[in-house]
């Protein structure tokens, strides 16, 4: 009997990443790109499932970067691991990039993201538990030890972010988890057209 695998993956910025846990070990494939992800994902998916010689039925469960981050990428993410959970039956399990950020370092930590327009994702991690995150000035002072793309001297991930993805979810296997939703602290880029509806004639 082979054994039951996770398989996490992440939209969120300008790559295409998926990490598939199984037996403790995990094997990472990312791609770089700032666009194209809706149409690599799926068979990125199923490339790293061939290379480990197991199927879709060998996932006992999927995870999935929620952001925050790049707005239809992680749309993109977090609406495949819904469709992959209903259709297999299994379990999906959302993880926020701040949270995979902080994962394996030392606590009280401060991740420090770069949110782009002058602006900083912010969450504390302390022993306890994670505080709630939110967007700061980028340059506002913090305390204490700090990582993440929006710090000059920050540490270091300890593993890839997708990879970080795979093992929160794993942990969180067994335990009532809600419906992957997408993480954002702040609007979308993109508006809705200002022109006016066009007039139905009769």
């Amino acid at each position: 009997m082979r054994p039951k695998a996770l398989l996490a993956f992440d939209t969120s910025a300008a790559h295409c990443a998926a990490a598939l846990l199984c037996d403790g070990v995990v094997s990472v494939k990312s791609e770089s790109m700032d666009k194209g992800q809706a149409e690599r994902l799926m068979p990125l998916l199923e490339e790293v499932l061939a290379e480990a010689g197991l199927d879709w039925h060998d996932l006992a469960a999927v995870a999935v970067g929620t952001g925050p981050g790049n707005f239809t990428g992680v749309r993109i993410a977090v609406a495949a691991a819904r469709g992959l959970a209903l259709g297999l039956g299994i379990p999906a399990i959302g993880v926020t990039r701040l949270e995979a950020l902080a994962y394996g370092l030392p606590r009280p930590l401060t991740v420090v993201e770069d949110a782009k327009r002058g602006e900083v994702y912010v969450q504390l991690f302390g022993p306890e538990g994670a505080g709630q995150a939110y967007l700061d000035k980028a340059g506002a002072a913090i305390d204490g030890a700090v990582t993440g793309s929006g710090v000059a001297d920050g540490l270091a991930a300890s593993v890839p972010l997708v990879e970080a993805i795979a093992r929160i979810g794993f942990a969180q296997l067994g335990t009532d988890q809600p419906r992957p939703a997408p993480f954002y602290l702040r609007g979308a880029d993109a508006a809705p057209p200002s022109d006016p509806p066009p007039v139905i004639l009769p």
